[in-house]
């Protein structure tokens, strides 16, 4: 049995989920372009382990959005993960945000689905996943045009979901484009991949992870 906590703070939802075995147990989240992490998030883990009547000794691993997100949310709960893990020497999991935000998308009869989310200007953060949730091209920071995915949408009806999919509909106009830009990620969806990195052992290593900015994309662009 294994009892993981996941933590969700990449963007303005701040959400935090208890699960066994990748079944949800609680949920506890609350999206705010205030961003409420700071005061939030350990209020919703209290919740979480209140509602499923888990107590923190009982956790097997903590897992965290990784990114990539907002910059202070990310270092929250990255903070706030570490300090578990530490505090109750348990194994870190990393979650891509991207990831959980694909595994949104219940329709099957997609070809792609690409999780965006709002960078600054015309920039988002994006990866692309196929029907079956494979991600068949990598976490990018890019500026949005006329072409942007055009390759995914010459092939086939193409998802986008969050943040950035309001630019994305200013420019993309193929009609295998669709769009959802109400998507935000959760640590709803967080449940099942990171219990598929606990039984496959896949752990960070708590003293040195950090979360995955795309800094270097953002210096260059300044200036």
């Amino acid at each position: 049995m294994a009892i993981l906590l996941n933590l969700e703070t990449a963007t303005t939802n701040c959400s935090v989920s208890l699960a066994k075995n990748g079944e949800l147990l609680a949920l506890k989240e609350f999206d705010s372009a205030n961003f409420s992490h700071a005061e939030q998030l350990h209020l919703f883990i209290e919740a979480v382990l209140q509602e499923a009547k888990v107590s923190l000794q009982e956790l097997q691993a903590i897992a965290v959005s990784k990114g990539p997100g907002s910059y202070t949310g990310l270092r929250i709960g990255v903070s706030a993960a570490k300090g578990l893990c530490f505090s109750l020497d348990l194994p870190l999991i990393a979650v891509p945000t991207l990831e959980s935000m694909a595994n949104q998308n219940t329709d099957n009869k997609l070809a792609y689905i690409i999780p965006v989310l709002d960078a600054r200007r015309m920039e988002v953060y994006s990866a692309v996943y196929d029907a079956d949730l494979n991600e068949v091209r990598e976490t990018k920071a890019e500026i949005i045009d006329h072409n942007s995915f055009s390759e995914y949408s010459e092939k086939g009806s193409t998802l986008i979901i969050g943040s950035g999919a309001e630019k994305c509909q200013e420019f993309l106009s193929h009609p295998n484009f669709t769009f959802n830009t109400t998507v935000v990620p959760s640590a709803k969806e967080m449940a099942k991949l990171s219990y598929k990195k606990f039984k496959a052992g896949k752990f960070e290593n708590v003293a040195y992870f950090e979360p995955y900015y795309l800094k270097d994309f953002i210096l260059q662009k300044k200036g």
